[in-house]
């Protein structure tokens, strides 16, 4: 289910993700959208799956992504820049499966989210972020429906993996390898990941830059 990055790719990882990454944008609305530019992933996933936490685990800083306990904090598209400058942005889309957020609020963000999807030329790949506790959701099907539709290149990655025993863990890949079967459109190996300890940190990043060499 994971293939191992080859070393050109693990270095050139290293070295994108060891500079200094910069918040530079947020977007509310999709009329506040930066201009596009260079190559553009995006993180999806339920509210507390830790999207912050990766991307911070990600670039090597503490505090770049805000992280909270609190489902739904992140209410806008968040940018962020590489060293390269705009020739490489991760976004930090709005938590999904917020149940106590009000109906209208959620009802703006879906939309902000699928506007984004939809005419985003510069996004090439979506990161679908799983709770390795849990798997694959409802929820969660409902998104990757969604990106199918869109015509966006997707991904799942299982985070928490430290907080799974081994044998739950693989029933869980097996499980979600097996839902990826009838989506199509989804990129096939799945990445495991642990922010807590760094787990798959090098295969995500090996990943992005077989993206962005592709674009150049």
């Amino acid at each position: 289910m994971t293939t191992e990055p080859d070393a050109e790719l693990i270095e050139q990882g290293r070295l994108m993700f060891a500079g200094e990454w910069k918040f530079i944008w947020a977007s509310p609305s999709i009329e506040t959208l930066p201009p596009m530019a260079g190559m553009e992933v995006a993180f999806a996933g339920r509210s507390n799956v830790g999207k912050s936490s990766l991307i911070n685990a990600l670039t090597g800083r503490n505090a770049l992504a805000r992280t909270s306990h609190t489902p739904g904090r992140t209410q806008e598209l968040i940018f962020f820049e590489s060293p390269k400058g705009s020739e490489f942005r991760l976004v930090d889309m709005p938590g999904y499966g917020y149940a106590s957020a009000p109906k209208v609020k959620i009802a703006s963000w879906t939309k902000l989210i699928y506007s984004f999807l939809q005419g985003r030329a510069t996004l090439a790949r979506v990161y679908v972020l799983i709770d390795s506790r849990h798997g694959i959701k409802d929820v969660d099907l409902d998104v990757l429906k969604s990106l199918d539709r869109s015509a966006v290149s997707y991904q799942i990655v299982l985070t928490k993996a430290d907080q799974v025993k081994k044998s739950e863990l693989e029933k869980v890949m097996e499980e979600t390898q097996a839902t990826l079967r009838k989506h199509p459109a989804a990129f096939p190996e799945i990445l495991v990941t642990s922010s807590r300890d760094g787990e798959g940190m090098v295969e995500l990043r090996a990943a992005m830059m077989r993206l962005f060499n592709e674009r150049q």
